[in-house]
Order: structure tokens, then C-alpha cells, then sequence
């Protein structure tokens, strides 16, 4: 089971108290699955990530191990000092660090675009314009892993956050070639131990 970036301290807006906790865990299942691709087909010259809601860097870390230079992208200061300070980061790390709000990013050409659990704290309003972003920014071959909410979460409806059916999260991938796409809906709890419901999009897909 993919593990969950929402938790009430990051809704609450505690960023800090959130990073803490969760910034030593592994890397996504998702990000390693694009990876895994990649490092099948061979990594393409020159390639360049980007990690959307970088946080304090559990993913942004894996790619850089594997020899990616990262534009590391988070609306948090806290963030982004985090990342920078990691003992594991890797001596020849290639990273750049953008504080920036997902409407406002700049993205370059990226074979890989990774937004683990990132995506549905983009306000509704700003959702399409960010997701063309994304898609604009990917070469063709260029892959996209992270995750959505679904409709049936408990936390749709709440303000600032983006949720989708089912069907809406499959016609955003209409212009690539999804490779895994797994929905995730089960009762459990938050790391507070509060109740939820659950439904989430797993998604790898590859622009065709």
C-alpha cells in the first residue's frame, strides 16, 4: 500500500511538524516504478526530473541517487531548507530548489515529472492550468508518477484541495500511455490516529 503524504498536521498547515515525520521514510511506489522503467529503456541524454511537493525530500532524494539532476519544487521555506540539509543528499547532487506555489511554478523540459500525493492540494481553480503545466513540460517519453484523490474521499469538499472520479482522473491521461494506475479505497486513519476514508489514484503514465 502506497504510503499517504495527507495527515492532519500538513492540512492544519503545520508544514514543519509534518516534514518531520515523515521526510525519513522510503520513496514512493509509484516514483520507483517510473524510475524502474527508465532505468529498463535506458536514461534518456540529458535527462531532468522535477519533484512537485518536494517536502524535505524523500523522494527527490531516490532520483537524485540515480543520477538526476531535480528541480525540487514546494510552496514551503521549510521545505526546501530541509532538503538542502540532508545528510544523505549525494555530494554530486544536481538540484535546484524553487520555492514556488504550483500555479506560479516554471518548469522546464523533464523526462519525469513527480507529484507523490502532492497534486490534490492544488486549489480547483488553479487545478487544469497546473496540469497543463505538467503535461507541457513533459518530452514525449517523458513520464509522470503521483497520485490523485478520488470523489469519494472523505476529505472532498474541503476547501483548497482537488478531488476527481474515477473517469476524470483517467481522461487526464488521455495523452499518454498509462502503465499502472491503481484506486486505493479503504477506512484507516491518519498518522494522528484520526478516522478517514480513503480513495486514491496511483498513477504511472508514460506521454505518448
Amino acid at each position: 500500500m502506497e504510503d499517504r503524504i495527507s495527515s492532519d498536521p500538513a492540512i492544519d498547515g503545520d508544514w514543519a511538524s509534518y516534514y518531520e515525520k515523515t521526510g525519513q521514510r522510503p520513496p514512493r511506489q509509484t516514483l520507483i516504478r517510473a524510475l524502474d522503467a527508465f532505468d529498463q529503456e535506458g536514461r534518456p541524454e540529458g535527462a531532468l526530473a522535477a519533484d512537485l511537493g518536494c517536502g524535505s525530500g524523500r523522494d527527490t532524494i531516490e532520483i537524485l541517487r540515480r543520477g538526476w539532476p531535480v528541480h525540487a519544487v514546494d510552496a514551503s521555506e521549510d521545505a526546501i531548507e530541509g532538503l538542502l540539509a540532508r545528510e544523505d543528499l549525494p555530494p554530486d547532487a544536481v538540484i535546484y530548489p524553487r520555492q514556488s506555489r504550483y500555479e506560479d511554478m516554471v518548469l522546464p523540459p523533464c523526462d519525469l515529472i513527480n507529484a507523490a500525493f502532492s497534486l490534490p492540494l492544488c486549489p480547483p481553480e488553479f487545478f487544469s492550468v497546473v496540469w497543463r503545466k505538467i503535461c507541457g513540460a513533459l518530452k514525449t517519453g517523458g513520464r509522470f508518477s503521483g497520485q490523485l484523490y478520488g470523489d469519494r474521499d472523505s476529505w472532498a469538499g474541503r476547501a483548497g484541495m482537488t478531488f476527481h472520479t474515477g473517469k476524470e482522473a483517467a481522461a487526464l491521461l488521455d495523452a499518454f500511455e498509462v502503465e499502472y494506475f491503481e484506486e486505493e479505497e479503504e477506512d484507516s486513519v491518519t498518522p494522528r490516529g484520526t478516522p478517514k476514508h480513503w480513495h486514491i489514484f496511483h498513477i504511472v503514465a508514460k506521454k505518448t
